[in-house]
């Protein structure tokens, strides 16, 4: 497995590129959060170079030249990304992958850039968010992305009323839920607002696949999932489109990294149920959602 790292100044865009030993004409651009996260981008992009798929991870904060939080990320980063994988690489049939707050970015890459095959998103959103400062809960007032300079519309979060670490109960939800889900959750109720900054899945052109837990703790994607999968009918959408909820799935889902590499990181897995309950109580349905979804994810690719 070949190894490549990209920064600001001289690439345009920060990020990792994994790619099988004998090339690939397939690639994926793979979008997880932030350069130090708990589990970093490079790790799935290797995993998709396991399976014969060059992947390239690109981080949305924490590098030089980017925020150094979830605020005002520019979506136009990801053309150099792409002209990469097409003009050094020579692969054209590039899809983009977005877990969390990754899959804001991917269908913002797919609706304002276009030219991917597929759009994968795990355990998303519908509408971008409002941005955090370093703290993570400090609100900024802005948006959370941008494109050509300009904030993307979005929707605002009230916290006010919550802790977003503490664990809630609520009539909409089938478990107990972190206090964003219920600050999500509300702010999903303004419609006008909402409608507003909803992603436009229907303009990526590419074939999409949504996978969600029904019982995602973070964030309400089932929802997200099902919106998007109304809005996608509404439009008429003419390419493929697959949805998958996981019974008792948790906000933790997709494609993992690989197990024999990474044999550490899978030890740190009976931490994981103490941040995200849903997954703890259900570890062993998660576990296999894990395979589940990775086979899902590399055949729609493949």
């Amino acid at each position: 497995m070949k190894h490549e790292d990209f920064n600001m100044k001289e690439h345009g865009f920060a990020g990792h590129l994994a790619e099988p030993d004998g090339g690939s004409d397939r690639a994926v651009i793979v979008i997880m959060g932030g350069e130090q996260s708990i589990l970093p981008g490079i790790k799935f992009a290797e995993r998709f170079a396991d399976y014969g798929i060059t992947g390239l991870s690109v981080s949305l904060f924490g590098a030089p030249g980017l925020p150094d939080s979830p605020d005002q990320i520019p979506v136009d980063m990801f053309i150099p990304a792409a002209e990469y994988l097409r003009n050094v690489k020579h692969i054209d049939r590039i899809s983009v992958y977005g877990q969390s707050m990754g899959s804001i970015f991917a269908v913002l890459a797919a609706q304002y850039i276009g030219g991917f095959e597929n759009l994968i998103m795990v355990s998303p959103t519908h509408v971008p968010f409002e941005g955090t400062y370093k703290d993570k809960k400090t609100m900024t007032g802005r948006s959370v992305a941008t494109w050509q300079g300009v904030g993307v519309p979005f929707v605002k979060a009230d916290f006010a009323k919550v802790k977003a670490t503490k664990y809630y109960t609520h009539p909409d939800a089938k478990c107990k839920v972190l206090g964003m889900w219920i600050a999500y959750h509300d702010a999903y109720q303004y419609e006008i607002a909402a409608e507003k900054a909803r992603l436009s899945v229907e303009k990526s052109g590419a074939r999409v696949l949504l996978i969600a837990g029904d019982e995602d703790e973070a964030w309400p994607s089932e929802y997200s999932v099902r919106r998007i999968e109304s809005d996608l009918k509404a439009a008429g959408y003419g390419k493929d489109v697959k949805i998958i909820v996981y019974p008792h799935g948790s906000h933790l889902n997709g494609l993992m990294p690989n197990r024999e590499r990474e044999k550490k990181l899978y030890r740190m897995i009976p931490l994981i149920g103490f941040m995200y309950r849903t997954f703890g109580k259900y570890r062993k349905e998660n576990i296999a959602y894990f395979e589940q979804s990775e086979k899902e994810i590399i055949d729609w690719i493949a």
